[in-house]
Protein backbone atom coordinates (compact mmCIF):
# COMPACT_ATOMS: atom_id res chain seq x y z
CA UNK A 1 0.00 0.00 0.00
CA UNK A 2 2.32 2.77 -1.20
CA UNK A 3 1.66 6.23 0.15
CA UNK A 4 0.53 7.35 3.57
CA UNK A 5 -1.27 4.28 4.98
CA UNK A 6 -0.23 3.81 8.63
CA UNK A 7 -1.44 1.06 10.98
CA UNK A 8 -2.73 -1.27 8.25
CA UNK A 9 -5.18 -4.04 9.12
CA UNK A 10 -6.20 -7.10 7.11
CA UNK A 11 -8.65 -9.99 7.36
CA UNK A 12 -9.81 -12.72 4.98
CA UNK A 13 -13.49 -12.92 4.07
CA UNK A 14 -14.22 -15.87 1.83
CA UNK A 15 -11.56 -15.84 -0.89
CA UNK A 16 -10.86 -12.13 -0.56
CA UNK A 17 -8.57 -10.18 1.75
CA UNK A 18 -9.91 -6.89 3.03
CA UNK A 19 -7.71 -4.15 4.44
CA UNK A 20 -7.87 -0.65 5.87
CA UNK A 21 -5.50 1.86 7.48
CA UNK A 22 -5.31 5.04 9.54
CA UNK A 23 -6.70 8.14 7.82
CA UNK A 24 -5.94 10.55 10.72
CA UNK A 25 -7.21 14.06 9.88
CA UNK A 26 -8.06 13.37 6.23
CA UNK A 27 -11.40 12.31 4.79
CA UNK A 28 -12.83 10.12 3.52
CA UNK A 29 -12.27 8.15 6.73
CA UNK A 30 -10.67 4.68 6.73
CA UNK A 31 -10.05 3.44 3.16
CA UNK A 32 -11.29 -0.04 2.25
CA UNK A 33 -9.14 -2.22 -0.02
CA UNK A 34 -9.59 -5.72 -1.34
CA UNK A 35 -7.15 -8.25 -2.79
CA UNK A 36 -6.92 -11.92 -3.66
CA UNK A 37 -3.15 -12.19 -3.17
CA UNK A 38 -2.17 -9.68 -0.42
CA UNK A 39 -0.07 -7.79 -2.98
CA UNK A 40 -2.37 -6.17 -5.54
CA UNK A 41 -4.92 -4.00 -3.76
CA UNK A 42 -8.02 -2.25 -5.13
CA UNK A 43 -9.51 0.76 -3.36
CA UNK A 44 -13.21 -0.07 -2.98
CA UNK A 45 -14.49 2.75 -0.78
CA UNK A 46 -14.33 4.08 2.78
CA UNK A 47 -15.87 3.19 6.12
CA UNK A 48 -17.16 6.74 6.63
CA UNK A 49 -17.14 8.18 3.10
CA UNK A 50 -19.06 11.42 3.59
CA UNK A 51 -18.95 12.47 7.23
CA UNK A 52 -17.38 11.53 10.54
CA UNK A 53 -19.37 9.87 13.34
CA UNK A 54 -21.26 12.50 15.31
CA UNK A 55 -19.51 11.79 18.61
CA UNK A 56 -15.96 12.21 17.24
CA UNK A 57 -13.85 15.14 16.07
CA UNK A 58 -10.33 13.98 15.12
CA UNK A 59 -7.57 11.34 15.23
CA UNK A 60 -9.12 8.55 13.18
CA UNK A 61 -6.45 5.95 13.82
CA UNK A 62 -5.74 2.24 13.80
CA UNK A 63 -8.79 0.50 12.32
CA UNK A 64 -9.00 -3.26 12.85
CA UNK A 65 -11.18 -5.15 10.41
CA UNK A 66 -12.75 -8.49 11.33
CA UNK A 67 -15.59 -10.69 10.10
CA UNK A 68 -17.87 -13.08 11.98
CA UNK A 69 -21.31 -14.59 11.42
CA UNK A 70 -21.89 -12.68 8.21
CA UNK A 71 -21.00 -9.26 9.63
CA UNK A 72 -17.90 -7.15 9.11
CA UNK A 73 -16.64 -5.03 11.99
CA UNK A 74 -14.30 -2.06 12.07
CA UNK A 75 -12.83 -1.38 15.50
CA UNK A 76 -11.16 2.03 15.44
CA UNK A 77 -9.76 4.93 17.44
CA UNK A 78 -11.04 8.51 17.39
CA UNK A 79 -11.03 11.51 19.70
CA UNK A 80 -14.33 12.26 21.40
CA UNK A 81 -15.59 15.84 21.10
CA UNK A 82 -14.04 17.74 24.01
CA UNK A 83 -12.89 14.40 25.39
CA UNK A 84 -10.26 11.66 25.27
CA UNK A 85 -9.17 9.24 22.59
CA UNK A 86 -11.65 6.35 22.48
CA UNK A 87 -12.00 2.87 20.99
CA UNK A 88 -15.19 2.45 18.96
CA UNK A 89 -16.84 -0.03 16.60
CA UNK A 90 -18.78 0.16 13.33
CA UNK A 91 -20.42 -2.75 11.50
CA UNK A 92 -21.75 -3.65 8.07
CA UNK A 93 -23.52 -6.55 6.36
CA UNK A 94 -21.12 -6.18 3.42
CA UNK A 95 -17.38 -5.50 3.90
CA UNK A 96 -17.67 -2.74 1.29
CA UNK A 97 -20.30 -1.02 3.45
CA UNK A 98 -22.34 0.93 4.24
CA UNK A 99 -21.19 0.91 7.87
CA UNK A 100 -23.27 1.72 10.94
CA UNK A 101 -21.36 3.34 13.77
CA UNK A 102 -22.04 2.09 17.30
CA UNK A 103 -20.11 4.77 19.13
CA UNK A 104 -17.28 4.62 21.66
CA UNK A 105 -16.73 1.61 23.93
CA UNK A 106 -13.93 2.87 26.15
CA UNK A 107 -12.23 6.23 26.68
CA UNK A 108 -9.95 6.33 29.72
CA UNK A 109 -8.71 9.66 31.09
CA UNK A 110 -5.31 9.10 29.44
CA UNK A 111 -7.00 7.94 26.24
CA UNK A 112 -7.72 4.49 24.85
CA UNK A 113 -6.43 3.45 21.42
CA UNK A 114 -5.59 0.48 19.18
CA UNK A 115 -8.56 -1.76 19.95
CA UNK A 116 -8.39 -5.41 18.83
CA UNK A 117 -11.40 -7.76 19.30
CA UNK A 118 -10.46 -11.42 19.92
CA UNK A 119 -12.03 -14.56 21.39
CA UNK A 120 -10.32 -16.28 24.30
CA UNK A 121 -9.59 -20.00 24.64
CA UNK A 122 -13.20 -20.56 25.82
CA UNK A 123 -14.76 -18.69 22.91
CA UNK A 124 -15.60 -15.58 24.95
CA UNK A 125 -15.29 -12.29 23.08
CA UNK A 126 -12.83 -9.68 24.44
CA UNK A 127 -11.57 -6.26 23.51
CA UNK A 128 -7.81 -5.68 23.84
CA UNK A 129 -6.52 -2.09 23.78
CA UNK A 130 -3.75 0.25 24.87
CA UNK A 131 -4.09 2.94 27.51
CA UNK A 132 -2.35 5.97 26.01
CA UNK A 133 -0.29 6.83 29.08
CA UNK A 134 2.77 7.90 27.11
CA UNK A 135 0.91 11.10 26.18
CA UNK A 136 1.12 12.02 29.88
CA UNK A 137 4.54 10.61 30.75
CA UNK A 138 3.04 7.44 32.20
CA UNK A 139 3.30 3.70 31.31
CA UNK A 140 1.10 2.18 28.61
CA UNK A 141 -0.74 -0.91 29.85
CA UNK A 142 -2.34 -3.30 27.38
CA UNK A 143 -5.80 -4.10 28.73
CA UNK A 144 -8.41 -6.78 27.98
CA UNK A 145 -12.10 -6.77 28.88
CA UNK A 146 -15.15 -8.84 27.94
CA UNK A 147 -17.18 -7.54 25.00
CA UNK A 148 -20.82 -8.39 24.40
CA UNK A 149 -21.73 -10.34 21.28
CA UNK A 150 -23.35 -7.28 19.70
CA UNK A 151 -19.99 -5.51 20.21
CA UNK A 152 -21.74 -2.50 21.67
CA UNK A 153 -20.63 -2.64 25.33
CA UNK A 154 -17.82 -3.90 27.55
CA UNK A 155 -18.64 -6.30 30.40
CA UNK A 156 -17.03 -7.10 33.73
CA UNK A 157 -13.61 -5.88 34.84
CA UNK A 158 -10.60 -4.95 32.73
CA UNK A 159 -7.43 -7.01 33.10
CA UNK A 160 -3.90 -5.80 32.39
CA UNK A 161 -1.99 -8.15 30.07
CA UNK A 162 1.39 -6.37 30.16
CA UNK A 163 2.97 -2.92 29.76
CA UNK A 164 6.17 -1.30 28.49
CA UNK A 165 8.92 -2.64 30.75
CA UNK A 166 11.69 -3.58 28.31
CA UNK A 167 14.38 -1.09 27.33
CA UNK A 168 13.77 -1.31 23.58
CA UNK A 169 10.06 -0.50 24.07
CA UNK A 170 10.89 3.00 25.30
CA UNK A 171 7.87 4.94 26.53
CA UNK A 172 5.18 2.74 25.00
CA UNK A 173 3.81 -0.54 23.70
CA UNK A 174 0.84 -0.37 21.31
CA UNK A 175 -0.74 -1.70 18.14
CA UNK A 176 -1.72 -5.15 19.44
CA UNK A 177 -2.50 -7.82 16.84
CA UNK A 178 -3.32 -11.29 18.18
CA UNK A 179 -3.26 -14.62 16.39
CA UNK A 180 -3.62 -18.16 17.80
CA UNK A 181 -1.10 -20.82 16.78
CA UNK A 182 -0.25 -24.24 18.23
CA UNK A 183 -2.02 -23.65 21.52
CA UNK A 184 -0.66 -20.14 22.14
CA UNK A 185 -2.01 -16.66 21.70
CA UNK A 186 0.68 -14.54 20.03
CA UNK A 187 0.50 -10.78 20.29
CA UNK A 188 2.52 -8.79 17.77
CA UNK A 189 2.98 -5.26 19.11
CA UNK A 190 4.97 -2.10 18.47
CA UNK A 191 7.25 -0.25 20.84
CA UNK A 192 9.07 3.09 21.10
CA UNK A 193 8.58 6.21 18.92
CA UNK A 194 6.22 5.74 15.99
CA UNK A 195 6.63 8.78 13.87
CA UNK A 196 8.58 11.59 12.29
CA UNK A 197 12.24 12.03 11.44
CA UNK A 198 13.41 10.73 14.82
CA UNK A 199 11.21 7.62 14.96
CA UNK A 200 12.50 4.52 16.79
CA UNK A 201 9.60 2.11 16.18
CA UNK A 202 10.13 -1.65 16.10
CA UNK A 203 8.01 -4.80 16.50
CA UNK A 204 7.97 -7.29 19.33
CA UNK A 205 5.94 -10.39 20.17
CA UNK A 206 4.58 -11.96 23.36
CA UNK A 207 2.67 -15.20 23.91
CA UNK A 208 0.35 -16.85 26.41
CA UNK A 209 -1.65 -20.06 26.71
CA UNK A 210 -4.55 -17.99 28.01
CA UNK A 211 -5.73 -14.68 26.62
CA UNK A 212 -5.68 -13.12 30.08
CA UNK A 213 -2.14 -14.29 30.75
CA UNK A 214 0.41 -14.66 32.02
CA UNK A 215 2.11 -13.23 28.93
CA UNK A 216 5.74 -13.99 28.09
CA UNK A 217 7.69 -11.56 25.93
CA UNK A 218 10.15 -13.04 23.43
CA UNK A 219 13.75 -12.71 24.63
CA UNK A 220 14.72 -11.93 21.02
CA UNK A 221 12.54 -8.80 20.87
CA UNK A 222 12.41 -6.68 18.85
CA UNK A 223 11.85 -9.26 16.11
CA UNK A 224 11.35 -6.69 13.31
CA UNK A 225 13.57 -3.61 12.97
CA UNK A 226 14.78 -1.21 10.29
CA UNK A 227 17.05 -1.95 7.34
CA UNK A 228 18.54 0.14 4.52
CA UNK A 229 15.21 0.42 2.72
CA UNK A 230 12.62 0.69 5.51
CA UNK A 231 12.67 2.57 8.82
CA UNK A 232 10.58 2.10 11.96
CA UNK A 233 8.47 -0.97 11.02
CA UNK A 234 5.50 -1.68 13.23
CA UNK A 235 1.76 -1.75 13.99
CA UNK A 236 0.29 -4.36 11.70
CA UNK A 237 -2.01 -7.37 11.48
CA UNK A 238 -1.24 -11.02 10.74
CA UNK A 239 -2.48 -12.72 7.57
CA UNK A 240 -2.04 -16.28 6.31
CA UNK A 241 -1.76 -17.05 2.60
CA UNK A 242 -1.40 -20.63 1.27
CA UNK A 243 0.28 -21.78 4.47
CA UNK A 244 2.65 -18.79 4.61
CA UNK A 245 2.48 -16.20 7.39
CA UNK A 246 2.74 -12.45 6.93
CA UNK A 247 2.52 -9.25 8.92
CA UNK A 248 0.94 -6.34 7.05
CA UNK A 249 2.51 -3.37 8.83
CA UNK A 250 3.77 0.13 8.13
CA UNK A 251 7.25 1.60 7.74
CA UNK A 252 8.91 4.71 6.35
CA UNK A 253 10.76 4.31 3.07
CA UNK A 254 14.32 5.47 3.76
CA UNK A 255 14.45 7.70 0.67
CA UNK A 256 11.27 9.63 1.44
CA UNK A 257 10.64 9.09 5.15
CA UNK A 258 8.16 11.49 6.78
CA UNK A 259 7.54 13.46 3.56
CA UNK A 260 5.53 10.58 2.10
CA UNK A 261 4.47 9.04 5.40
CA UNK A 262 4.21 5.52 6.75
CA UNK A 263 3.54 3.05 3.95
CA UNK A 264 1.82 -0.35 4.15
CA UNK A 265 4.20 -3.24 3.48
CA UNK A 266 4.09 -7.01 3.80
CA UNK A 267 6.78 -8.97 5.71
CA UNK A 268 6.84 -12.78 5.89
CA UNK A 269 7.69 -14.71 9.03
CA UNK A 270 8.13 -18.37 9.95
CA UNK A 271 7.76 -20.27 13.23
CA UNK A 272 11.03 -21.47 14.81
CA UNK A 273 11.66 -24.62 16.85
CA UNK A 274 10.79 -22.80 20.07
CA UNK A 275 7.44 -21.79 18.59
CA UNK A 276 8.27 -18.10 18.16
CA UNK A 277 7.74 -16.12 14.94
CA UNK A 278 10.90 -15.01 13.13
CA UNK A 279 11.40 -12.50 10.31
CA UNK A 280 14.34 -13.21 8.03
CA UNK A 281 17.14 -10.82 8.88
CA UNK A 282 14.90 -9.26 11.55
CA UNK A 283 13.88 -6.73 8.91
CA UNK A 284 11.15 -5.99 6.33
CA UNK A 285 11.53 -7.85 3.04
CA UNK A 286 9.70 -5.45 0.72
CA UNK A 287 12.02 -4.49 -2.13
CA UNK A 288 12.29 -0.85 -3.18
CA UNK A 289 10.05 -0.08 -6.13
CA UNK A 290 12.25 0.19 -9.21
CA UNK A 291 9.77 2.10 -11.37
CA UNK A 292 8.07 4.80 -9.29
CA UNK A 293 6.33 5.87 -12.50
CA UNK A 294 3.71 3.15 -11.94
CA UNK A 295 2.46 5.34 -9.07
CA UNK A 296 1.99 8.41 -11.27
CA UNK A 297 -1.37 10.14 -10.95
CA UNK A 298 -3.46 11.54 -13.82
CA UNK A 299 -6.99 12.85 -13.42
CA UNK A 300 -8.80 14.45 -16.36
CA UNK A 301 -12.02 14.57 -14.32
CA UNK A 302 -14.02 12.27 -16.54
CA UNK A 303 -17.15 10.52 -15.31
CA UNK A 304 -19.64 12.03 -12.92
CA UNK A 305 -17.95 11.93 -9.52
CA UNK A 306 -14.64 12.65 -7.87
CA UNK A 307 -12.20 9.72 -7.81
CA UNK A 308 -11.99 7.92 -4.46
CA UNK A 309 -8.29 8.74 -4.08
CA UNK A 310 -9.06 12.43 -3.42
CA UNK A 311 -9.04 13.56 0.21
CA UNK A 312 -9.93 16.63 2.26
CA UNK A 313 -9.44 17.87 5.83
CA UNK A 314 -12.02 16.01 7.92
CA UNK A 315 -13.45 19.16 9.50
CA UNK A 316 -13.60 21.06 6.20
CA UNK A 317 -15.28 18.80 3.68
CA UNK A 318 -15.58 20.84 0.47
CA UNK A 319 -18.41 21.06 -1.99
CA UNK A 320 -16.82 19.41 -5.02
CA UNK A 321 -18.18 17.76 -8.15
CA UNK A 322 -17.09 16.58 -11.59
CA UNK A 323 -18.86 17.78 -14.73
CA UNK A 324 -17.93 17.94 -18.42
CA UNK A 325 -14.29 17.09 -17.81
CA UNK A 326 -13.79 19.60 -15.00
CA UNK A 327 -13.44 19.52 -11.25
CA UNK A 328 -15.79 22.15 -9.80
CA UNK A 329 -14.73 23.28 -6.34
CA UNK A 330 -16.82 25.73 -4.32
CA UNK A 331 -14.66 28.37 -2.66
CA UNK A 332 -14.32 28.99 1.06
CA UNK A 333 -13.14 32.31 2.55
CA UNK A 334 -11.15 30.85 5.45
CA UNK A 335 -7.38 30.33 5.47
CA UNK A 336 -6.36 28.23 2.43
CA UNK A 337 -9.98 27.90 1.39
CA UNK A 338 -11.67 24.72 0.19
CA UNK A 339 -9.28 21.85 -0.54
CA UNK A 340 -9.13 18.47 -2.22
CA UNK A 341 -5.82 16.62 -2.13
CA UNK A 342 -3.97 13.51 -3.26
CA UNK A 343 -1.42 11.44 -1.37
CA UNK A 344 2.16 11.60 -2.57
CA UNK A 345 4.08 8.39 -3.30
CA UNK A 346 7.65 9.61 -3.62
CA UNK A 347 9.56 12.52 -2.12
CA UNK A 348 10.75 13.74 -5.53
CA UNK A 349 8.04 14.52 -8.06
CA UNK A 350 6.50 17.09 -10.39
CA UNK A 351 2.82 17.99 -10.14
CA UNK A 352 0.66 20.10 -12.44
CA UNK A 353 -2.89 21.37 -12.64
CA UNK A 354 -4.71 23.39 -15.29
CA UNK A 355 -7.01 26.07 -14.00
CA UNK A 356 -9.93 27.45 -16.00
CA UNK A 357 -8.55 30.95 -15.51
CA UNK A 358 -10.96 32.67 -17.86
CA UNK A 359 -13.97 31.82 -15.67
CA UNK A 360 -12.31 32.48 -12.31
CA UNK A 361 -14.63 34.82 -10.36
CA UNK A 362 -13.44 38.13 -8.97
CA UNK A 363 -11.99 38.17 -5.44
CA UNK A 364 -11.40 34.43 -5.74
CA UNK A 365 -8.08 32.60 -5.68
CA UNK A 366 -7.42 29.08 -6.90
CA UNK A 367 -4.20 27.14 -6.75
CA UNK A 368 -1.92 24.17 -6.38
CA UNK A 369 -0.19 23.45 -3.08
CA UNK A 370 2.12 21.17 -1.13
CA UNK A 371 0.09 20.53 2.01
CA UNK A 372 1.14 19.09 5.35
CA UNK A 373 -2.18 20.09 6.89
CA UNK A 374 -4.43 23.16 6.57
CA UNK A 375 -2.06 25.06 8.87
CA UNK A 376 1.14 24.31 6.92
CA UNK A 377 1.46 24.61 3.15
CA UNK A 378 3.27 26.14 0.19
CA UNK A 379 0.76 27.30 -2.42
CA UNK A 380 0.75 28.91 -5.86
CA UNK A 381 -2.50 30.89 -6.01
CA UNK A 382 -4.08 32.65 -9.01
CA UNK A 383 -6.75 35.35 -8.89
CA UNK A 384 -7.67 38.89 -9.88
CA UNK A 385 -5.12 38.84 -12.72
CA UNK A 386 -2.30 37.94 -10.34
CA UNK A 387 -0.24 34.96 -9.22
CA UNK A 388 0.83 34.79 -5.58
CA UNK A 389 3.18 32.41 -3.81
CA UNK A 390 1.94 31.73 -0.28
CA UNK A 391 3.89 30.27 2.61
CA UNK A 392 1.60 29.06 5.40
CA UNK A 393 3.28 28.17 8.70
CA UNK A 394 1.36 27.35 11.87
CA UNK A 395 -1.73 28.94 10.33
CA UNK A 396 -0.01 32.23 9.44
CA UNK A 397 -0.04 33.08 5.73
CA UNK A 398 2.73 35.12 4.14
CA UNK A 399 2.68 36.20 0.50
CA UNK A 400 6.24 35.74 -0.74
CA UNK A 401 5.82 37.26 -4.20
CA UNK A 402 3.14 38.60 -6.59
CA UNK A 403 3.27 38.72 -10.38
CA UNK A 404 0.78 39.94 -12.96
CA UNK A 405 -0.57 37.32 -15.38
CA UNK A 406 -1.69 38.04 -18.91
CA UNK A 407 -5.24 37.18 -19.82
CA UNK A 408 -5.66 33.54 -20.84
CA UNK A 409 -8.39 30.92 -20.82
CA UNK A 410 -6.31 28.20 -19.16
CA UNK A 411 -3.50 28.70 -16.66
CA UNK A 412 -1.03 25.93 -15.94
CA UNK A 413 0.24 25.64 -12.37
CA UNK A 414 3.21 23.48 -11.45
CA UNK A 415 5.60 22.73 -8.64
CA UNK A 416 8.57 20.41 -8.39
CA UNK A 417 9.64 18.75 -5.15
CA UNK A 418 13.06 17.30 -4.39
CA UNK A 419 13.40 14.91 -1.47
CA UNK A 420 10.27 16.35 0.09
CA UNK A 421 12.31 19.30 1.30
CA UNK A 422 12.81 21.72 -1.63
CA UNK A 423 10.06 23.21 -3.80
CA UNK A 424 10.05 25.28 -6.98
CA UNK A 425 6.88 26.80 -8.49
CA UNK A 426 6.13 27.85 -12.07
CA UNK A 427 3.20 28.70 -14.35
CA UNK A 428 2.20 28.53 -18.00
CA UNK A 429 -0.15 30.83 -19.92
CA UNK A 430 0.18 29.41 -23.44
CA UNK A 431 0.13 25.66 -22.88
CA UNK A 432 3.80 25.36 -23.87
CA UNK A 433 6.27 27.54 -21.96
CA UNK A 434 6.72 27.37 -18.20
CA UNK A 435 7.91 30.45 -16.32
CA UNK A 436 9.43 30.19 -12.85
CA UNK A 437 7.96 32.38 -10.15
CA UNK A 438 10.38 35.26 -9.40
CA UNK A 439 12.60 34.66 -6.35
CA UNK A 440 11.77 30.97 -6.78
CA UNK A 441 14.63 30.27 -9.18
CA UNK A 442 16.10 28.78 -6.02
CA UNK A 443 14.08 26.20 -4.11
CA UNK A 444 11.88 27.00 -1.13
CA UNK A 445 12.42 25.03 2.06
CA UNK A 446 9.47 22.77 2.86
CA UNK A 447 10.93 20.71 5.70
CA UNK A 448 8.32 22.19 8.07
CA UNK A 449 5.37 20.82 6.10
CA UNK A 450 4.64 17.27 7.32
CA UNK A 451 2.88 16.83 10.68
CA UNK A 452 4.38 14.34 13.13
CA UNK A 453 2.11 11.51 11.94
CA UNK A 454 1.28 12.25 8.28
CA UNK A 455 2.89 12.65 4.88
CA UNK A 456 2.57 15.55 2.46
CA UNK A 457 -0.40 15.85 0.10
CA UNK A 458 -0.77 17.77 -3.16
CA UNK A 459 -3.83 19.97 -2.92
CA UNK A 460 -6.13 21.92 -5.24
CA UNK A 461 -7.48 25.01 -3.51
CA UNK A 462 -10.34 27.49 -3.90
CA UNK A 463 -10.28 30.53 -1.61
CA UNK A 464 -12.91 33.27 -1.79
CA UNK A 465 -16.64 33.92 -1.36
CA UNK A 466 -18.77 30.82 -0.79
CA UNK A 467 -20.82 31.79 -3.84
CA UNK A 468 -17.78 31.35 -6.11
CA UNK A 469 -16.92 28.14 -7.97
CA UNK A 470 -13.47 27.28 -9.32
CA UNK A 471 -12.91 24.91 -12.27
CA UNK A 472 -9.82 22.74 -12.82
CA UNK A 473 -9.35 20.93 -16.14
CA UNK A 474 -6.73 18.32 -15.20
CA UNK A 475 -4.25 17.21 -12.56
CA UNK A 476 -1.04 15.13 -12.63
CA UNK A 477 1.73 13.84 -10.36
CA UNK A 478 4.88 12.45 -12.00
CA UNK A 479 7.15 10.61 -9.57
CA UNK A 480 10.91 10.41 -9.83
CA UNK A 481 13.49 8.32 -8.04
Amino acid sequence: MPGDFPDPTVTKIGDTYWASATSAEWGSIFPLFKSTNLVTWELVGHVFPDSMPGWAEASFWAPEISHENGKTYICYTARQKNGPLCVAIASADDPAGPYTDHGPLIGQCNGSIDGFPVRDEHGELYMVWKEDGNAYGEPTPIWAQRLNEERTALLGEQVELFRNDARWEGNLVEGSAIVRHEGYFYMFYAGNGCCGSGCTYATGVARSRSLLGPWEKNEQNPILTKNKTWNCPGHGTVAEYNGRWFLLHHAYHASSHEFVGRQGILSEFTWNEQGWPEFEGISPQAAPLQNVGVLNVTDNFTGNKLAGTWQWPICKQPVASVSDGQLLLNACPENLGAMVAQRTYAATYKTTATLDFGTLPARTFAGLAAVGDPQNALALMAGDGMLQLWSVKAGQTQCLIKVSVEECESLGLRFEAWGGQRYRFSYCTNGVTWQAMPMNSFALNGTYLPPWDRGIRVGLLAQGPETATVAFNDFTIRNQR
